[in-house]
Parts: structure tokens; sequence; C-alpha cells
């Protein structure tokens, strides 16, 4: 019970600290076009969907009296398969973003930067907590946060990278191809997470 209702308040926990994410980095694209910035909003929003998904059907599933185990690995399923397919679409609009921009001045790229940096902390913290939860008692839901957390620390990594160049050379070649390269990579990175955990939940 009591890694159920710990495993409830991380989840509830990371939603409330995710969901400023796409909101600041939106309102900071009033003022910057780096193609980095764009997608990171993008794969923000994609995210937050999954974890919200995913911390509505652990309360379900781990509800007192939830005897069904049928029905409680279905929904496990689904909603993982939900958590990988936010990933892939991340990913997705984000190559689609970064091959269709047009852009070349970056503007301000400070508020992704912030933002981005204190995912790499906030990030990693949750991937160590989601993997002690999943080690002291087994759950799909929350070994597949885990991993989206794994994620979500390397990309914010990666495009910590690529903003801090556009911030130090707005307007030099070193930052166009981090930037370019920045969110390719991360695109590349969620989608492969994506059809791992989709292609992993489908077989189970």
């Amino acid at each position: 019970m009591n890694n159920k209702k710990s495993g409830s308040r991380t989840m509830l926990m990371s939603i409330l600290m995710s969901a400023p994410g796409p909101l600041i980095i939106g309102l900071g694209l009033i003022v910057g076009k780096s193609s980095t910035q764009i997608s990171d909003f993008v794969r923000r929003s994609a995210e937050l969907l999954g974890i919200i998904m995913a911390f509505i059907v652990y309360k379900i599933t781990t509800k007192d009296g939830v005897t069904d185990t049928a029905r409680k690995e279905r929904l496990e399923r689904l909603s993982n398969i939900f958590v990988g397919a936010m990933m892939c679409v991340g990913g997705l609009l984000m190559l689609w973003v970064t091959f269709t921009s047009s852009s070349t001045e970056k503007g301000n790229a400070v508020p992704g930067l912030v933002i981005a940096l204190l995912g790499v902390v906030a990030n990693t913290l949750f991937w160590i907590k989601y993997s002690k939860l999943n080690k002291a008692e087994p759950n799909a839901i929350i070994a597949v946060q885990a991993r989206l957390y794994r994620a979500k620390s390397l990309v914010d990594c990666c495009v910590s990278i690529a903003l801090l160049s556009v911030v130090l050379f707005p307007a030099s070649e070193i930052s166009f191809y981090f930037d370019f390269l920045g969110s390719v990579v991360v695109a590349a990175y969620l989608v492969w997470c994506g059809i791992k955990t989709i292609r992993e939940r489908m077989a189970g």
C-alpha cells in the first residue's frame, strides 16, 4: 500500500512539474525561433499527455478492491502503448519541424535553455525514483515511466547543449549545426524508445 501511495504521489508530482514546461517554452517561442526549442515544445506537450494518461490508469489499477487481473493488465498495456505512441509522435513531429523550419534567425533561446537545464535535474531524479519504486514492487506502468524519464533526462541533456550553442553563438554555423543535429538526435532517440515500448507491450 505504501509503495502504491508513493507511486501515485510521484506520478502526480511529475505531472505538476512537467505541466509548466510546454507553457513556458511556448511563450518563449514568441521571442525565439530555434528549431530545437520548437521541437522541445512539441516533445514536452506529447509527453505530458502520456504522463497524465499513465497516472489515471495507475490510479484505477492500484485502487483497493480491484481484483480483475485481466482488466488490470489490459489497462496497463493500453496505457504504456499510449505513452510509447506519444514518444513516437513527439519525435516525428520534432523531425518534421526541424526539416521544415526555414528561419535562420534563432532569436532568444534562453527560456528553452533554462527549462532544459532544470529538466536534466528533475527528470534524472524522477528516473531514479521510478526505478526504485519498480524495483521494490514491479509494476508495468511504473517501469515504463522509469524508461520515459530516462529518455527525458538524456534528451534534455542534448537539448541543453543545442540551445546553449544558440545562446552563446546565435549567428554562427556552430549554433546552426548544433541546433539542427540536436533536434534530429532527440527526435530519433524518442522514436526509438517509443517503438521499443510499444513492441514490448504488444508482445506482452
